[in-house]
């Protein structure tokens, strides 16, 4: 039996194909309509899940940040690993990868956590399992997300040349077998949690790392600024 597929972007759409009626993607569209049915509240909100996709299509990805699974606490997570809409005060992971990219930039840090900008300048921001039940961190893990992500990274690894894979964690890390280092720069890191950020996440120079590469293939580097919070777009 199919399901209707969701909406997703179109340059996606047709990397993934008939990726969402293999059985555990309809397995794990059934578990979210019975929490949903159960009354159990689910972050990002539906229309945002597949946000890391609608905002950096396939063909315009040049850096891929890999985080675990979304934040669960209310009006945090929109569909973007490591961001929160403006107005949301700024996670402390986010505030040491603000931190990590001053050091090593110059980077000025703005006064919200939206990471939109990035997205549409090509950082692929996705989360290894892309929903979470309200208050339960880790809860929609093993549920089917993490083989979509993989298919996402692979399919990356296999049709894309010359992108900057950030790995922070080992959770992340364990992404990275996916990758063939030897056509993709992989750059790997502690997490930038307040446990784990100061054992090697402060002091990675992934981002001048990352500027060298691209400019090492000929490519003008990402621009890692974000403007202020009145200047995004609502």
């Amino acid at each position: 039996m199919s399901v209707p597929e969701p909406r997703l972007e179109a340059s996606w759409k047709a990397q993934l194909g008939d990726y969402f009626q293999r059985p555990e993607m309809l397995a794990l569209a059934a578990f979210l309509r019975a929490e949903k049915a159960a009354g159990k509240v689910i972050y990002p909100p539906g229309a945002e899940i597949f946000s890391a996709l609608d905002h950096t299509p396939f063909e315009r990805v040049r850096v891929v940040i890999l985080g675990q699974d979304p934040y669960h606490g209310p009006g945090q997570a929109h569909g973007l690993c490591f961001s929160v809409r403006p107005g949301v005060p700024i996670p402390p992971s986010l505030v040491n990868i603000y931190a990590e990219l001053k050091r090593d930039v110059g980077f000025v840090p703005p006064d919200h956590g939206c990471l939109l900008p990035w997205a549409a300048r090509g950082v692929l921001l996705l989360n290894a399992v892309l929903t979470v039940e309200a208050g339960r961190a880790g809860s929609h893990q093993g549920r089917g997300w993490e083989g979509f992500t993989d298919r996402i990274v692979a399919l990356l690894n296999e049709r894309r040349e010359g992108l900057v894979f950030m790995l922070w964690g080992s959770y992340a890390q364990a992404k990275g077998a996916l990758v063939d280092a030897r056509r993709h720069k992989v750059l790997k890191a502690p997490h930038p949690s307040p446990l784990s950020a100061h054992r090697g996440f402060i002091g990675c120079a992934h981002f001048s790392q990352c500027h060298a590469y691209q400019l090492g293939r000929g490519a003008a580097p990402l621009d890692w600024t974000l403007p202020a919070c009145s200047a995004l777009s609502p």
